[in-house]
């Protein structure tokens, strides 16, 4: 992987499904707004074809004949995702900012994929955020979450598998640099405020 040698920062938000990652990374957004800080948000999977496909399986839509094939479609989604949109922003020092990246594959990938190593590999030529939140959420409350706010629930989406992501998640915060572990059961303002510790620290 690289570090980021471009003006604009980058940062990503990482968590659980149903963590509030994405209304933390809408509240990120907010707050560089408010400060007159130019800024780009974006997701993954993403909405260009590639995205497309993942999230018709992910819902249940198509099939895909391995982990494998859906593992090579996010590192491909995510190759196209910085070389179109991510590197030419932060090139304009313009910060960007990311509800999901690279960890989202570690952590659930890990669960159907049994050599981690090959994991790692195709994940490794991507750019290092320069900050990544990870929204430590119980598997409980998210899935308690997931049922109250969405019409349907997704693949990964149960109690019994989201406890095995957050494990590793877990795992990964201590493998990758400039990770900051946030604590996701309290309210969304108390979350934002640690948040903003954590992005003070790299935004001047």
């Amino acid at each position: 992987m690289f570090k980021n040698k471009f003006p604009g920062k980058f940062i990503a938000i990482e968590g659980l499904d149903g963590c509030g990652a994405t209304t933390q990374a809408l509240k990120i957004e907010n707050y560089f707004k408010k400060n007159n800080k130019s800024c780009l948000l974006t997701h993954e999977p993403t909405n260009n074809v590639i995205g497309g496909i993942i999230k018709a399986y992910v819902e249940g839509d198509i099939k895909l004949s391995s982990p494998t094939s859906l593992q090579l479609l996010f590192a491909a989604d995510r190759a196209n995702h910085l070389e179109k949109e991510i590197i030419p922003n932060l090139k304009k020092n313009i910060n960007v900012i990311t509800d999901r990246y690279f960890l989202s594959s570690l952590a659930y990938g890990a669960l159907d994929i049994a050599d981690d190593k090959w994991l790692y590999n195709i994940n490794d030529l991507f750019l290092i955020p320069d900050l990544t939140i990870i929204i430590k959420t119980s598997a409980k409350t998210c899935v308690e979450r997931i049922k109250e706010n969405r019409l349907g629930v997704e693949l990964f989406e149960n109690e019994e598998k989201l406890q095995k992501v957050w494990k590793n998640y877990e795992s990964l915060s201590k493998k990758y640099p400039n990770i900051a572990v946030i604590d996701g059961e309290k309210a969304e303002n108390e979350v934002f405020e640690e948040i903003k510790k954590e992005i003070d620290k790299i935004i001047k």
